[in-house]
């Protein structure tokens, strides 16, 4: 369960994207959503968008594997796809915030792989919050108000990363992945596979 968190506008979802587009072997979690979908945004695809009385429902009936109040919009990833994919062999990648990879990492543990994405300045992130034009000007000011207590979540994650360059980034990632995957704990059939090979000797 590969986790990428950052304040909103450092890159994260792009990162992601870069990910699945790259990579056969991990599948999205794509989280159930309160916000008004965005222009160019997908439903079923980026988010699920429903009402708060639908988002309620799922919640007090124990669907969500991890859920969060983000800028008053409630977020939440449903159990029953994690586990499929997991259950496929299929690494899971979450796009949430620090709220989020703290359920995770409880419910998950060991299992989980936290990135903490940070801008290269707060100048930085301010222009990419402007530039990509999906909120108001209260809307940015507020977003750059929470990022500050977003990143003061960094020690939390097993690694972090500064998005000077998107693709740098997306190679940064890659590269835990792979390496995550080597992991001796995650080698599936590495015991077997070991056992045969000193029979042959």
């Amino acid at each position: 369960m590969l986790v990428l968190s950052s304040p909103s506008g450092a890159g994260k979802t792009t990162i992601a994207r870069r990910i699945l587009d790259e990579d056969e072997g991990i599948a999205p979690s794509i989280s159930h959503t309160t916000r008004a979908k965005r222009k160019g945004e997908t439903n079923g695809k980026d988010y699920h968008f429903v009402g708060k009385d639908t988002f309620s429902q799922m919640r007090d009936a124990g669907d969500f594997l991890e859920w969060a109040v983000v800028f008053d919009n409630y977020y939440g990833t449903t159990r029953a796809p994690v586990e499929q994919a997991l259950a496929q062999g299929r690494d899971v990648l979450f796009d949430v915030d620090w709220q989020g990879a703290a359920a995770l990492r409880d419910a998950a543990g060991e299992d989980v792989v936290s990135v903490f994405v940070l801008p290269p300045s707060a100048g930085a992130l301010e222009d990419r919050l402007k530039t990509r034009a999906q909120d108001s000007e209260d809307v940015v000011a507020r977003r750059m108000r929470g990022a500050s207590n977003e990143i003061q979540h960094w020690v939390e994650y097993d690694y972090v990363l500064v998005n000077f360059d998107v693709d740098k980034s997306v190679e940064a990632v890659r590269a835990i992945l792979a390496a995550e995957r080597l992991r001796r704990a995650r080698f599936t059939g590495l015991k077997g596979f070991v056992q045969s090979l000193l029979a042959q000797l």
